[in-house]
C-alpha cells in the first residue's frame, strides 16, 4: 500500500505556481518500459520554478529511468511530461533540454578528448529567457580547481574534477532546472563536501533542481521536497523536513 506524506502549506509549495502558469516540470501518470520490462508505473512528479526536489530510492527502483524519461532519452509508454508549460511527451532530448534543463548524468559524461576549456565553452549559451548568469568566469570562481586544468583533456582529470566539469558544463547552459544524478558517487569525502556546497549554491541562485543521491540525509537537508520510489512507483512524497522525521518510512523504503 502506498504511504504518502502530504505537503504542508509552505514557501516551497507556493513556488510551484507562478505567473508563467504553473510548475516548471510536471510529469503525470508516467509509464516506461525497457523491452518487456515495465519499469515506471504511473509516476507523478512536479518541480516548481526555483524549487529543489530530491528523488530517493534503493538501487534499481527506477530513479535514473524516470530522469531519462523526463528528458526524452527513453520514450514514455504512458502519461505526459510538460516542461515550461509545453507538452514535450515524445520529443527528442535536444528539444526538451533546450527549454531550460541542465543535466549532470550518472557517470559524468565529459568529453575525454576535449580540454576542460572546450568542454565548458561548447555548452555555453543563454538560458531560455536570455539569461547569462552563469559565465565561464563564474564557473571558474565556483570551481577554482578547474581553472588550473583548463588545458587538460577531460580524460586526464580525476573523478572529482570530472564531476566538477560536468556540473560546470551544465551550468554554462544557464538552465532553469538542474538534474543531478548521483553527483557524489565514488568521490573522496573532501570532494563530496565540495559538490554538496555547489548544490547549495545552485539552490540559492534560484535554479530549480532534481537531486538523486545515495546519501538521503544530505538530499533531505538540501531540498524543499522529496519523492521516494519503490519498484517504479511513488511510495513517499512530501516536504523534506517532514520526511526526515519519518524514520519508519525511511527504513522501510531506503533500508536505513
Amino acid at each position: 500500500m502506498t504511504s504518502t506524506i502530504q505537503d504542508r502549506p509552505a514557501a516551497s509549495s507556493a513556488r510551484a505556481g507562478t505567473a508563467e502558469g504553473g510548475p516548471f516540470l510536471q510529469a503525470s501518470g508516467l509509464h516506461a518500459h525497457y523491452g518487456q520490462s515495465h519499469v515506471l508505473h504511473g509516476v507523478d512528479l512536479t518541480i516548481g520554478r526555483g524549487e529543489a526536489v530530491g528523488l530517493l530510492g534503493r538501487n534499481g527502483m527506477g530513479k535514473t529511468t524516470l530522469i531519462r524519461t523526463l528528458i526524452g532519452q527513453l520514450q514514455a509508454t504512458g502519461g505526459t511530461v510538460q516542461v515550461a508549460g509545453r507538452d514535450v511527451t515524445g520529443q527528442a532530448p535536444e528539444q526538451i533540454v533546450r527549454l531550460g534543463i541542465g543535466y549532470v548524468p550518472e557517470g559524468r559524461g565529459v568529453f575525454p578528448n576535449l580540454s576542460v576549456r572546450e568542454n565548458l565553452l561548447m555548452a555555453a549559451r543563454p538560458g531560455r529567457k536570455g539569461q547569462t548568469d552563469w559565465t565561464f568566469d563564474r564557473v571558474m570562481q565556483t570551481f577554482p580547481r578547474l581553472s588550473e586544468r583548463l588545458g587538460n583533456g577531460g580524460g586526464q582529470l580525476s573523478g572529482g574534477e570530472q564531476q566538477m566539469l560536468a556540473i560546470g558544463r551544465a551550468l554554462m547552459t544557464n538552465p532553469d532546472l538542474m538534474i543531478l544524478d548521483e553527483a557524489t558517487e565514488g568521490l573522496a569525502p573532501l570532494v563530496v563536501a565540495e559538490i554538496w556546497r555547489v548544490i547549495g549554491l545552485i539552490r540559492a541562485s534560484g535554479i530549480a533542481s532534481l537531486v538523486v543521491d545515495r546519501n538521503y540525509r544530505h538530499v533531505l537537508a538540501t531540498t524543499d521536497r522529496c519523492v521516494v520510489l519503490e519498484k517504479g512507483r511513488v511510495v513517499l512524497a512530501g516536504e523534506s523536513e517532514t520526511l526526515a522525521a519519518d524514520e519508519a518510512g525511511l527504513h522501510r523504503y531506503l533500508g536505513v
